[in-house]
């Protein structure tokens, strides 16, 4: 029994297992339901939010109607879609058959469990709510744990732990509902380990699919190779979210901040993301980590000049921008990798990486320069970015269901 967990396949038993599975299609591949739903998730609960924002309803689920929004795009939605895309990577890292059938079924439901919870929080009370939320992404950690030691991956350790403190800071959060500090700390840790996430993962995936793009085209310079720049650039991201985390008042980290941005402002720049113009679905990729120094940068102004740059500015450049953009960048593509079709992007795709754009640029520049139209420009702005995921839903949906091309 042991043996079967905790050991690799050989490349002949991975493909003959992966064509003898005769479950759903929906349930053959982690990036399918998590991708799904996360989407309808994103495109449902912020107009929610919105509605009870402009009523002034103060309540949702039985707390504060801001901190369950923050919570759900948090844990909810953007955990849902890391969940689905390290699950099918992982099994790539690894040699290892993806988690899948009733075992992703069940972790599923788990995270359906917890956003139904969080709705009903004020029914059920926030004990057994956020119990019921917090397992969803501990056994989330303890599979990717699981996962990297069984194909011996030591390599992507780091993305291990991240997991694990983004399901530490989701207890946090429950547990700061009496308690300020806990509160602003977990939510911090939560911020900061997507954003690491993605300056970790986005730095493999958009030169290597940039590389292999531009190799096609038969364009050059090709991007740079991982290098000094990029652990330089990753350990100062590290060190400036850890500082804001402790103390998000303190000039030094202010000064943290936006010398991350400024090291990956060079890291994006070796990258060469003006010779990809010509595919939207590569192009995206530079669009979406470009949103995070702009974040480094935003932060770090935030801390060191907050009459000039609202925190809540930065803050949704990181999360609308940054978050919200490589998402949907991540998500299109391996969609249409994973389900055997071209990896080009259509009219509605383009119209998608559009939508999501808008909304976070209208968010973070409305919220500055249309100070006297700020309720409008919060209700454009959302609904323009939870219109993105709405139509990733239309758009992509129906391929969730049918088996690989």
């Amino acid at each position: 029994m042991f043996d079967s967990i905790f050991t690799k396949s050989s490349p002949d038993e991975l493909i003959t297992a992966r064509r003898s599975y005769s479950g759903s299609a929906l349930f053959s591949y982690g990036f399918r339901p998590f991708f799904l739903f996360g989407s309808v998730w994103a495109a449902l609960s912020v107009p929610l939010w919105i509605y009870a924002y402009v009523n002034g309803i103060g309540a949702l689920g039985g707390m504060s109607a801001q901190e369950w929004h923050v919570h759900e795009m948090l844990f909810g939605f953007l955990a849902a879609v890391i969940a689905g895309f390290l699950l099918t990577a992982v099994p790539n890292w690894t040699g290892r058959l993806p988690v899948r059938g009733t075992r992703l079924i069940l972790l599923f439901c788990l995270w359906a469990a917890g956003r139904a919870a969080m709705l009903l929080l004020g029914q059920i009370g926030p004990t057994k709510a956020a119990v019921i939320d917090c397992a969803f992404l501990i056994v989330l950690a303890l599979m990717m744990w699981r996962e990297i030691f069984a194909g011996k991956n030591i390599r992507n350790m780091p993305v291990c732990v991240l997991i694990t403190l983004l399901a530490a800071s989701n207890a946090g959060f429950h547990a700061g509902a009496a308690n300020y500090e806990i509160h602003e700390i977990s939510e911090h840790i939560a911020i900061g380990v997507i954003a690491l996430l993605i300056a970790v993962i986005g730095g493999r995936i958009v030169p290597s699919f940039t590389r292999n793009w531009l190799n096609q085209q038969k364009k050059s310079p090709l991007p740079a190779q991982f290098g000094p720049i990029d652990r330089i650039s990753l350990a100062a991201a590290g060190m400036g979210l850890l500082g804001w985390t402790i103390d998000a008042r303190s000039n030094v980290v202010g000064a943290m901040l936006v010398i991350a941005g400024l090291l990956h402002v060079l890291r994006l720049a070796r990258w060469r993301g003006w010779l990809t113009g010509g595919e939207p679905l590569v192009l995206i990729l530079h669009v979406g980590y470009a949103w995070l120094p702009l974040s480094f940068l935003l932060l770090g102004a935030s801390v060191l000049a907050p009459a000039l740059i609202p925190p809540h500015v930065a803050l949704h450049a990181l999360t609308a921008g940054a978050m919200g953009t490589m998402t949907l960048a991540v998500m299109t593509r391996a969609t249409l990798g994973h389900t055997g079709r071209r990896l080009t992007a259509d009219a509605w795709t383009t119209a998608i990486y559009g939508l999501v754009v808008a909304g976070a640029l209208l968010r973070v520049l409305g919220a500055t320069l249309l100070v006297q139209f700020y309720m409008e420009v919060i209700i454009l702005s959302s609904l323009l970015w939870s219109s993105a995921f709405a139509l990733f839903t239309l758009r992509y949906g129906p391929m969730f269901f049918r088996p690989k091309q």
